[in-house]
């Protein structure tokens, strides 16, 4: 399997301690750290000293923000996913045609996900064998992307070509399959945006006309 690696994040001079943006740079660094370690050794591997090596901080300083190393995984995966969300919301114009739309969607997606392979293939096989607070991340943030799949396609353009509203049960399997072939496709060495059109494709057949 081919090891994914991303550019090395910068790292910024120790900020001083004292006010509420202190805390929230170390708080950073710290998610940064862990970034830059599941890029390098995977998120299994890495450990405590590993994240505070790279965000060139301390265990104390660590453990004041997160009790563990998943719950760091966790903050870090929630920043990720409302990202991502927040452009693909953004990328999407609901005064264009519903399969430019889907195109916008897709291509916002891919391109969010290539800008961190080793996160998005780090959430999708990671967090399903970890503890109770990352299972629930899984549930609540696909709950997330179920939502703003039905929003995206709540609008004049859709509604004059579904019969119905986008259920549960489609979204569903729009992003379980959005997100396998995004990893599989990373993990065989590939980059995420080869399958921007086979995504749009399928993405197009099974929200389109008849679905």
């Amino acid at each position: 399997m081919t090891t994914v690696t991303t550019a090395r994040l910068p790292r910024p001079a120790e900020p001083t301690a004292g006010g509420p943006d202190d805390t929230a740079a170390f708080r950073q660094r710290l998610l940064d750290g862990l970034a830059v370690s599941i890029a390098e050794v995977g998120y299994r591997t890495t450990t405590v000293a590993d994240i505070v090596r790279r965000a060139r901080t301390s265990r104390r300083t660590f453990y004041a923000h997160f009790s563990d190393k998943e719950a760091c995984f966790v903050a870090l995966l929630t920043a990720a996913n409302a990202k991502m969300i927040r452009e693909i919301s953004a990328a999407v114009d609901a005064r264009a045609p519903w399969a430019t739309q889907v195109r916008q969607a897709i291509e916002a997606w891919i391109a969010s996900a290539e800008s961190a392979p080793a996160i998005t293939v780090s959430w999708i096989r990671d967090v399903p064998a970890l503890g109770a607070p990352a299972r629930r991340l899984q549930r609540d943030t696909m709950e997330s992307f179920i939502v703003m799949i039905q929003k995206l396609c709540d609008t004049e353009q859709w509604r004059s070509v579904r019969a119905a509203p986008v259920s549960r049960q489609l979204a569903i399997m729009l992003l379980g399959g959005l997100r396998e072939l995004i990893a599989a496709t990373v993990e065989d060495g590939g980059r995420v945006d080869d399958v921007t059109e086979v995504a749009v494709r399928a993405s197009i057949a099974l929200l389109g006309p008849g679905a």
